[in-house]
């Protein structure tokens, strides 16, 4: 079995939900495989994967703002 491994540096200029499919598409088109497992590893202590479709925007509005009262910018924690 072949591995690969790489990194994606990704910035944002504010918080919220931020679509990588197109950087991991370029990454895993480069590599050159038909198939295999891809296992994706954040670093950032205040952020986190989250898979979902992208169907309607209003889906990743609803995550958002749901998001925005479970854990408040301007929360005392």
């Amino acid at each position: 079995m072949e591995q690969r491994f790489g990194s994606l540096k990704v910035t944002a200029a504010q918080q919220g939900l931020h679509d990588i499919t197109l950087f991991v598409i370029d990454w895993f088109s480069a590599q050159e495989m038909t198939e295999g497992l891809l296992t994706l590893f954040i670093r950032h202590t205040s952020a986190s994967l989250l898979i979902q479709e992208n169907a309607a925007p209003a889906a990743r509005r609803d995550l958002e703002r749901w998001m925005a009262r479970l854990a408040p910018e301007a929360g005392t924690y």
